[in-house]
C-alpha cells in the first residue's frame, strides 16, 4: 500500500501523455528520415553502469518539442515537472527550491521545468490551472502531486513517497549529469575504459543477477583494497539483492509482526533507504542498537556504514549519523 503525500498534493494520475511521446517519435524518426541533425543534446541517453543514465543536467528545461524524450527518460528515473510561469513570483521561488531539493537527492530525480506561457500543449496535458503546479511522470505516467507552495519538508515528503511508488513501478535508475564538475572536457579526451571486474559486476546487474555482481565487486577489492569504487558498488548491488524479490507490504509486514527479528528489522531499513527514507533508515538501526547484544550490535554497525558507502561519505546525513552510532558504541 501506498504511504499518501501531505495535505495539498494526492499521487493521482492526470491524464494520457501518450500524444506527446508519439510526437517526439514521429519528430526523431521524421529527422533520421531526412537526414536531419537533432537540435542540442538528448534528454537522456544510457551510461555504462546499470541504471545510470546521463543528461546534460539534473534540471532541464520541458517543452512541447523535448518533452517525448523526458516521457522516455521516465521508465529510468522519475520526472518531476514544475509549470511556472515569469510573471508569478512565487512559482519561481518554488522552482529555486525544487532545485535545490531534487538536486539533494543525488540523481534520483530529473526535474524538468516547463513555462506555461511558452509551452501552452504540456500547460493543457497537465491541466494546470493555476501556478505553480507540480506534478511527476513515472514510465510515462503522469502523476498529480500539488499547486501552490509547501514547506520544504512537505516537499521532500512527497519527493521521497514518489520514489516509493517509483521503485513500485521498477523505476530505480539515477541521473547523472554529463558535465557535473561544470567544467569542459579538454577536446578529444577519452574516458578511461573501466577495470574488467566493474564492467562484469555492470553486465551481471544488468541481468539482475545481483550474487554474481557482488562476487566481481569482492574480487576487485580482493585485488586492490583501495578500489573505492568497488567498495561503493559493492554496497549497493548488497542492497538490491536483500530487496530483491520482495514487495514493500512484505517486508513492512514482517518487520511489524516480528519486532524482535533483527533481519526483518534490518530489511526495514534497506527499503526506507531505497525510498529516499536516509533518516527513517538510520534512525531505526540506531534505535535497534541499544537492544541487541554484542554480536546484534556488530551486525548493525556494519549495516550502518555499509548504507553511508549506498548514499556516499559526501551526503550531509552521515556526519550526524556516525556521531549517534560513536556515541552508543563508546
Amino acid at each position: 500500500m501506498t504511504n499518501m503525500p501531505p495535505s495539498g498534493s494526492n499521487l493521482r494520475g492526470a491524464v494520457d501523455l501518450s500524444s506527446l511521446v508519439n510526437r517526439g517519435q514521429a519528430g526523431a524518426a521524421s529527422g533520421a528520415s531526412q537526414g536531419a541533425p537533432t537540435s542540442g543534446a538528448p534528454v537522456g541517453q544510457a551510461a555504462a553502469p546499470s541504471g545510470v543514465v546521463q543528461v546534460p543536467s539534473l534540471v532541464l528545461d520541458g517543452t512541447d518539442a523535448n518533452f517525448g524524450e523526458l516521457l522516455e527518460l521516465s521508465s529510468q528515473v522519475p520526472v518531476i515537472v514544475g509549470l511556472w510561469a515569469s510573471w508569478s513570483e512565487p512559482s519561481g521561488a518554488l522552482m529555486s527550491v525544487l532545485e535545490r531539493l531534487i538536486t539533494g537527492f543525488a540523481g534520483r530525480f530529473v526535474l524538468a521545468r516547463v513555462d506555461i506561457d511558452a509551452n501552452p500543449q504540456l500547460t493543457q496535458a497537465f491541466q494546470a490551472q493555476s501556478v505553480p503546479t507540480v506534478a511527476a511522470v513515472i514510465t510515462g505516467q503522469p502523476v498529480q502531486l500539488f499547486n501552490g507552495p509547501l514547506a520544504d519538508d512537505q516537499i521532500s515528503d512527497v519527493l521521497a513517497r514518489v520514489l516509493e511508488l517509483a521503485s513500485q513501478q521498477g523505476v530505480t535508475g539515477t541521473a547523472e549529469a554529463a558535465n557535473a564538475t561544470g567544467k569542459d572536457e579538454p577536446e578529444g579526451a577519452v574516458e578511461e575504459p573501466l577495470p574488467p571486474h566493474h564492467l562484469e559486476a555492470y553486465a551481471a546487474i544488468e541481468a539482475g543477477d545481483y550474487a554474481t555482481a557482488q562476487t566481481e565487486y569482492r574480487t576487485a577489492l580482493a585485488q586492490n583494497p583501495n578500489d573505492t569504487m568497488a567498495v561503493a558498488g559493492l554496497a549497493q548491488v548488497s542492497l538490491l539483492a536483500r530487496l530483491q524479490g520482495k514487495t514493500i507490504d512484505q517486508i513492512r509486514n514482517g518487520a511489524a509482526a516480528a519486532p524482535d527479528d533483527l533481519d526483518a528489522q534490518l530489511l526495514v531499513a534497506d527499503l526506507d533507504l531505497s525510498g529516499g527514507h536516509v533518516e527513517d533508515a538510520f534512525d531505526r538501526l540506531l534505535s535497534l542498537f541499544p537492544q541487541q547484544l554484542p554480536p546484534g550490535r556488530n551486525i548493525i554497525r556494519e549495516r550502518i556504514l555499509e548504507l553511508f558507502e549506498v548514499i556516499g561519505a559526501e551526503d550531509p546525513r552521515v556526519g550526524p549519523t556516525r556521531k549517534r552510532l560513536t556515541a552508543l558504541l563508546y
